[in-house]
């Protein structure tokens, strides 16, 4: 099982990322704060005005260490990309599906991410009861699920996908605890830029997963340009997007809830800016990142391979999946499903 690798979130403004022999030296204000072996490390994110040596971005594309620059604010610029690893016959494969007959991946891919969004409503059953609205949206989630499983069409799955998407996120407020909701109102999804905090939150933890799954798929051999469900758009990371549906309801949505509810973040950690968007404070920010590694380190059976992994290994195991039956060694991709 490959070792589940440290992640390291850079977020002071002006530090400077340079190699020395085998270890990465994180410099601020000419002052050196920190220093880690090359050889621990499986991601760099720089947020906003960091600066790294072109050493250690050789470094990196060398060792296929996924470094990625974001904005101060979260928003994903650009990342260094080595050499692609794993045989070209597996990447030949993907192109074929992904051009001839993507549906079957694509359906199973949706049908787990309506089956994990119905559990997130039926876990709130179990523990605070059940409400006749909290039933209809179970119910509704359920027949949509089941429609997916059906359809062979990939429009029509598309159009499945969207409104299990729009009835979970037009009751996602529920999932709130009662004494929250005055601070972290929430009228449904938005995005570029989020509005209000919860959306704020929620962009974060979907960019940081999607580019944890481009890095994994790219390990594997996999292209994580070319998807089975979402469009090709130059510079989309597709295939990270579609494997990010596995996981949005139960890591990430799950994620931003339990901070809320536990109230680890509140309103006052947010900046409205003059377009009206929202921004996480750096103290905020920071937090978020201490626990989204904390949260990586929790340990869980995989419901396919039935192993006890970190939770921020499945990136790498559902890619591993993924390719394997990408090889024909699976007859069908197992989809990653709460239990």
């Amino acid at each position: 099982m490959k070792k589940l690798l440290n992640s390291l979130y850079i977020t002071t403004q002006g530090s400077y990322l340079h190699k020395e022999r085998e270890t990465l030296v994180v410099e601020i204000e000419g002052n050196k704060a920190g220093q880690l072996p090359i050889h621990a490390i499986a991601n760099i994110f720089c947020f906003g005005r960091v600066m790294v040596s072109p050493a250690l971005m050789a470094a990196c594309g060398e060792r296929g260490i996924n470094l990625s620059f974001m904005t101060e604010y979260g928003r994903f610029l650009a990342r260094v990309q080595g050499p692609q690893s794993g045989n070209v016959l597996l990447r030949r494969a993907q192109y074929r599906l992904a051009d001839g007959a993507p549906t079957q991946v694509a359906r199973i891919m949706i049908g787990a991410k309506i089956a994990n969004s119905r559990q997130s409503f039926m876990r709130l059953q179990r523990n605070h009861g059940a409400t006749a609205t909290l039933g209809h949206t179970v119910r509704q989630l359920a027949r949509l699920l089941e429609k997916a499983g059906r359809e062979t069409d990939l429009n029509r799955l598309r159009g499945l996908e969207g409104e299990a998407a729009q009835i979970y996120f037009s009751r996602f407020e529920q999932l709130l605890r009662p004494d929250v909701r005055s601070g972290f109102h929430f009228s449904g999804r938005n995005k570029r830029p989020p509005t209000d905090p919860v959306n704020a939150l929620l962009s974060f933890a979907y960019s940081l997963l999607t580019h944890e799954l481009a890095s994994a798929q790219q390990a594997v051999g996999l292209d994580p340009y070319v998807g089975f469900m979402h469009r090709d758009r130059p510079g989309r990371l597709s295939m990270a997007l579609d494997m990010l549906e596995e996981f949005r309801a139960w890591w990430c949505d799950r994620f931003v809830l339990t901070l809320v509810n536990r109230k680890q973040v509140n309103e006052k950690d947010f900046v409205r800016e003059a377009s009206g968007s929202l921004r996480m404070k750096d103290d905020c920010r920071k937090q978020f990142l201490t626990a989204w590694q904390e949260r990586k380190q929790v340990e869980i059976e995989h419901p396919y391979t039935k192993e006890k992994i970190p939770i921020g290994l499945l990136p790498h195991v559902q890619s591993m999946l993924l390719a394997r039956h990408l090889r024909r060694d699976l007859e069908a991709y197992p989809a990653f499903i709460a239990r």
